[in-house]
């Protein structure tokens, strides 16, 4: 029997406490186990068959995320909770909550090392991701409950790094801060470049550096997403910004581009049909409506505007109120989209 096959089936056997192990924020339902998504958010779109035969479609241990359609059985689970890569880091991982000798290492003269990545590139990006954490019970909550974002359902694009490398300049020695790490993807959800929000050391705010932000990696017509777009999707530049308005409006899908210049290039989705572009009340924001709105008419996609009554949806969040903010949101989105895609704020 295969290593990964065994290590399955072995995990599968014991998929209730699996679950309760690396899925903390769930809970179980008859023969299921039902949380938010595979990095442990609270909520119910996620389910994992705790009994069932050991293969097919029915087996214990598999799990599917009705709101994403990602599957799995429970070494994906691991991976994806604990931000592995590397099926030898998964497998050691399973080994030591199975509590199973690990494998003799490699002589030294087989063993293969890992070449750095290229400082800022997609390769290193990646490696950060998967490096961090979910945010559940992290600084990350913290800080974006500060901001008046509470409702994080679905947001897996989101990490927590403990100790995230600074260095203002060149000439500067390095520091380390905690903060919150997202991944950038492009439309078939391959990661391409990361973005770094540095924390305070209590989470109140960002951390007191002269560039708390900053992106790497590839980013040029990809976005931080949160949910999967179909027909109607959002789009915005901060992610404070589209948290701030998926507030409002729970179940649409939303995407933040990071600034300006990449919203105006972000790139469209076959299936897009209608752009809800999140505009910031400000210079760069009118430039960046413009272009958009230009690129998605060429597109066949209708472009409707949602404007704050402040700076931007977090600044509308945090001084007006989440009611505010919903009515707003309710006159300038189209009526068929009210009920769907507010339904779950309301």
């Amino acid at each position: 029997m295969q290593p990964a096959t065994d290590l399955a089936r072995r995990l599968a056997a014991q998929a209730e406490a699996v679950c309760r192990h690396y899925l903390s924020n769930g809970h179980r339902e008859g023969r299921y186990w039902l949380v938010g998504d595979v990095r442990n958010t609270p909520g119910r779109s996620m389910f994992v068959r705790l009994k069932g035969g050991e293969t097919g479609k029915g087996a214990a241990g598999k799990w599917t995320d009705a709101a994403t359609g990602e599957h799995g059985d429970l070494l994906d689970l691991i991976r994806e909770s604990c931000g592995l890569v590397d099926f030898k880091d998964v497998a050691d991982e399973a080994r030591t909550f199975l509590s199973l000798p690990q494998p003799e290492p490699e002589p030294s003269s087989t063993r293969r090392t890992s070449a750095p990545a290229p400082s800022g590139s997609p390769e290193a990006a990646r490696r950060l991701f998967a490096m961090a954490q979910p945010i559940s019970g992290t600084l990350v909550k913290t800080y974006l409950r500060t901001r008046g974002i509470t409702d994080l359902h679905g947001t897996g694009s989101l990490r927590f790094h403990p100790h995230c490398y600074y260095r203002p300049d060149e000439h500067s020695p390095t520091e380390t801060w905690p903060a919150m790490i997202a991944s950038v993807t492009d439309l078939a959800g391959r990661q391409t470049g990361a973005h770094r929000t540095w924390l305070a050391p209590d989470g109140s705010d960002k951390a007191p550096i002269d560039t708390p932000r900053r992106a790497m990696g590839n980013l040029l017509g990809h976005a931080v997403r949160f949910g999967v777009t179909g027909e109607v999707m959002a789009a915005g530049e901060g992610i404070e910004t589209m948290l701030s308005l998926r507030m409002a409006l729970p179940a649409m899908p939303m995407a933040a581009a990071l600034s300006a210049s990449h919203l105006s290039a972000i790139l469209f989705p076959d299936t897009l049909r209608r752009l809800y572009i999140a505009r910031d009340n400000d210079p760069a924001g009118d430039g960046a409506m413009a272009t958009l709105i230009e690129r998605a008419n060429a597109a066949g996609i209708e472009a409707v505007v949602v404007s704050p009554s402040l700076g931007d949806f977090n600044e509308d969040l945090r001084l007006a109120g989440l009611d505010s903010l919903r009515a707003a949101a309710r006159v300038q989105i189209a009526p068929q989209d009210v009920a769907r895609f507010m339904a779950l704020a309301e």
